[in-house]
């Protein structure tokens, strides 16, 4: 069984930084692109952003400059780096994974960490 695990959301000032993490655990084969998505309060899921098992990465205009995405294949693991947040910021954070297993090749959630960015 395969599971997504988050951690490092919080509740940070304006200006601040955070860093999420979500490590990938179970029979895996491959890891093909991770991504963080969020979902603001009244809002749709959106993309933030997407790194590729190669490394390439895109993300959201509204988090270019600010956000990092990044992975550490060894450890199935992808970061964000989130810096100087802002109050729109503020959502719950999704790790998603397209990757093969025993049963085939499909996309994985994780249960989503808040992000709160408030004075």
């Amino acid at each position: 069984q395969v599971q997504l695990v988050e951690s490092g959301g919080g509740l940070v000032q304006p200006g601040e930084s955070l860093r999420l993490s979500c490590a990938a655990s179970g029979t895996i084969f491959s890891i093909y692109a991770m991504g963080w998505y969020r979902r603001a309060p009244g809002k749709q899921r959106e993309l933030v952003a997407v790194v590729s098992n190669g490394g390439y990465t895109n993300s959201a205009d509204s988090v270019k400059g600010r956000f990092t995405i990044s992975r550490d294949n060894a450890k199935n693991t992808v970061y964000l780096q989130m810096n100087s947040l802002k109050p729109e910021d503020t959502a719950v954070y999704y790790c998603n994974a397209d990757l093969s297993t025993i049963g085939g090749r499909r996309g994985y959630w994780g249960q989503g960490t808040q992000v709160t960015v408030s004075s």
